[in-house]
C-alpha cells in the first residue's frame, strides 16, 4: 500500500514539472532577453552565434566590423536617409524587395515602424519591425555619440502579431565602429495600435514547447546569414554614401 500511495503521489508530481517545463522552460524566472551583454567592453568576448536558449526561444547574435564607418552615420542611416525601396535594396540587393515607413519623422525611429519584403533562406518574409525606446531592453537608453543603439519587436505585416525582438549596437572604435546585432525569435505578442495586448496566442506562442516545435536550428542559421551579409553591405556602403550626401 505504501509503495502504491508513493506511486500515485510521484506520478501527478512527475506530470506537473513536464507541464510545466513544457509551458516556462527551464529557468522560468530569468528573462531570455539579455540585451546589456550587446554592450560589453571585450570586444572579442562578443561572437556571431546561433543558440537555443533554456525558455525554448532561438539567440541569433552578428557582429559585424565597420571599418571607416562611426556610429552617427549609421544613426543618419536609419533616422534620415533610408526612405525609398531603391535605398533599402542597396542595403542587400539579393534580398530586399521593398519597404515603406509607418509613423516616420525625419530624424526620429522610435515609435516608426519599418515594412518591409525581404528574402530570408529563400523564402519571402513580410514583416513589421517596430522600434521601440531601447530602455524597454537596457532599463535606461545607451545612446550617446559613440553608441548608436536601436530596438525594436518585429512581427508580421499582415496579422496584429509579433514574433521577435532585437537591438542593433553600434559602438565606435579606432578603426571605425563595431556593430553588434542580437535577435530573439519566439517572444510572440498580440499588438494593437503599436501596443502590445494580453492574448491567448502571446500566452500559448511563448510556451517553451511551443517555440520549440515553431523555431529550428535553420530558421536562425537564415536569419543570421542574411543578417551577416546586409550589415557588411551596409558597412561598404555607409563611407561613401555618407560623405556624398552630407558633403554636397
Amino acid at each position: 500500500m505504501k509503495v502504491l500511495s508513493s506511486s500515485l503521489i510521484i506520478k501527478p508530481f512527475a506530470l506537473f514539472l513536464l507541464l510545466f517545463l513544457f509551458i516556462f522552460g527551464f529557468k522560468p524566472f530569468k528573462d531570455s532577453v539579455d540585451a546589456e551583454i550587446t554592450l560589453i567592453e571585450e570586444t572579442d568576448s562578443y561572437l556571431s552565434e546561433t543558440r537555443r536558449l533554456f525558455d525554448g526561444s532561438y539567440l541569433v547574435a552578428v557582429r559585424t566590423p565597420m571599418p571607416s564607418v562611426k556610429a552617427d552615420m549609421v544613426r543618419w542611416w536609419f533616422l534620415n536617409f533610408l526612405n525609398t525601396t531603391e535605398h533599402y535594396k542597396w542595403w542587400h540587393p539579393n534580398d530586399h524587395v521593398w519597404m515603406d515607413w509607418e509613423n516616420k519623422m525625419p530624424g526620429e525611429i522610435i515609435g516608426a515602424s519599418h515594412l518591409v519584403h525581404e528574402y530570408i533562406g529563400g523564402e519571402l518574409s513580410k514583416l513589421r519591425i517596430q522600434f521601440v525606446n531601447p530602455s524597454e531592453f537596457f532599463g535606461y537608453n545607451p545612446n550617446n555619440e559613440d553608441t548608436f543603439v536601436i530596438c525594436a519587436r518585429a512581427g508580421l505585416i499582415d496579422r496584429e502579431i509579433n514574433i521577435a525582438k532585437m537591438c542593433h549596437v553600434v559602438k565606435n572604435n579606432e578603426n571605425g565602429s563595431e556593430m553588434r546585432s542580437r535577435f530573439w525569435l519566439g517572444h510572440v505578442s498580440t499588438r494593437k495600435d503599436n501596443h502590445i495586448v494580453p492574448s491567448l496566442a502571446g500566452f500559448l506562442g511563448n510556451m517553451a514547447i511551443s517555440r520549440i516545435i515553431a523555431l529550428g536550428k535553420k530558421d536562425a542559421e537564415d536569419l543570421k546569414l542574411h543578417a551577416e551579409e546586409e550589415m557588411e553591405f551596409l558597412a561598404r556602403l555607409l563611407p561613401s554614401l555618407f560623405y556624398k550626401e552630407n558633403n554636397s
